[in-house]
């Protein structure tokens, strides 16, 4: 997204650039709602701000300020996450209501400056990986439209990617701030859990719920990070997590991949080419790259979708979904369907399965700086997703599923086109604490 003849593009950067040589707020929500018209997806937003109200906020930020990290800077909020004034949805429209405190992540980004543009379309219940699960039009992926946009925070991704915002909020428990990250071409930074607070965030997995942030570059990444890290006493999962050392990494970092017996691409000759082609540039710059076998890191994959965790996302909403099981997307609804028959012997065979696998994969973890994974396997069209409609969810988090799970942070990248022109991504995933080295 780019203003004609004033500023080369919508990174945060390039923005406060143009408020330094004289450029106005207010020019910039008429050129993000040009944009919005422009994309023409109805699929992006489930809720808009009003644009004079907007411009109201814009007025009242006055002339530049350096000292407000966010000056001006439009984003977008994934709708389980409240806005003061804005419907919260969590793409149920009769589960609605009006919050009338923001989020507190949404707070700390408006004191920093930055303005709320909209509430974007999601996963019913930020229960999916690839943003088809929703009662509202689908939103379209930003670089084919045949391809699912990723989910559960598509409308985030597909914001941030058209340009219609520098940077999106979303939501991360098994690779929501990832995948649409790596299908749209953005970064797409998932914190440490507990680093950014969740209090006025509609749970998934509460004990792994991640608020995440969709950008045009990593940099920007990191001062959206920067602002919104911050120890909540509302929050009884928020930590304490380090907000230095973005850029401070060794020079030679030991890099752990999978092992290439444990690659899965499910047939996606290009994807594969396409990640060896990244971890062959790692390599290039010197770092040290060290197979890992994976097959464990799988094992812990599997268990968010069975037992403890498919049980936690029924609790977050039983009440609701005891009363108003026909409210449900079809799909969503089937999920949760499943987790009425579990018991409390179930959840703690899943956790003790979690903690057996914590133990085995510890020292592994601990035997390199960072892991370089695929973001996603593979594309897949709506059709595909039509005809297998879990299957294909499942697929697409292999290398996002364990991480939660095993209390890592991670950053989506883009690594440029796949031989057919479709992006490229890897995720950077490091233990606790570590978001800045990844």
């Amino acid at each position: 997204m780019s203003l004609p003849g004033k500023t080369p593009a919508f990174d945060i950067a390039s923005l406060h650039a143009f408020y330094q040589n004289g450029g106005s707020v207010a020019e910039v929500v008429e050129a993000v709602f040009a944009r919005i018209a422009e994309v023409d997806d109805p699929g992006i937003f489930i809720h808009l701000a009003d644009k004079n109200a907007i411009l109201a906020e814009a007025d009242k930020l006055g002339a530049f300020d350096p000292e407000k990290p966010l000056f001006g800077i439009p984003f977008a909020v994934k709708d389980n996450i409240d806005v003061a004034g804005m419907p919260t949805t969590a793409a149920c429209p009769d589960y609605a209501y009006m919050p009338e405190r923001d989020a507190t992540v949404v707070g700390l980004l408006k004191a920093a400056g930055a303005l709320v543009i909209g509430k974007t379309n999601l996963d019913q219940f930020a229960t999916g990986l690839v943003g088809v699960r929703s009662p509202y039009p689908i939103p379209r992926n930003a670089i084919d439209s045949k391809l699912v946009p990723g989910g559960s925070s598509s409308g985030s991704a597909v914001a941030t990617a058209q340009g219609i915002v520098s940077f999106a909020l979303g939501t991360d428990t098994a690779g929501s701030g990832r995948i649409p990250a790596g299908l749209n071409n953005i970064v797409g930074l998932k914190p440490s859990v507990g680093a950014l607070s969740t209090t006025g965030v509609i749970p998934a997995c509460r004990t792994l719920d991640c608020v995440s942030v969709f950008a045009l570059t990593a940099d920007d990444a990191w001062t959206v990070f920067s602002v919104a890290a911050k120890y909540d006493e509302t929050d009884a999962y928020s930590k304490v997590a380090p907000v230095t050392g973005f850029g401070s990494a060794p020079p030679v970092l030991t890099v752990g991949v999978p092992a290439k017996a444990d690659l899965q691409f499910f047939g996606d000759t290009v994807m594969e080419a396409a990640y060896g082609d990244a971890v062959s540039m790692l390599a290039g710059l010197g770092h040290r790259i060290v197979e890992v076998p994976f097959g464990d890191f799988y094992k812990v994959a599997n268990l968010l979708y069975e037992g403890a965790w498919v049980a936690e996302r029924y609790a977050a909403v039983k009440s609701f979904f005891d009363t108003r099981e026909e409210s449900f997307h079809p799909v969503t609804r089937k999920i949760y369907g499943g987790a009425k028959s579990l018991s409390a012997a179930d959840a703690f065979k899943g956790l003790y399965a979690l903690q057996a696998l914590k133990k085995t994969l510890a020292p592994v973890i601990a035997s390199v700086d960072v892991f370089c994974v695929p973001t996603a396997p593979t594309h897949y069209t709506v059709t595909d997703l039509e005809a297998e409609p879990i299957r294909e969810n499942s697929r697409l988090g292999t290398y996002t599923n364990f991480v939660n799970l095993l209390d890592m942070c991670g950053i989506a990248v883009p690594t440029g086109t796949r031989a057919d022109g479709l992006p490229a991504s890897v995720t950077l995933l490091a233990p606790f604490g570590r978001d800045g080295l990844t």
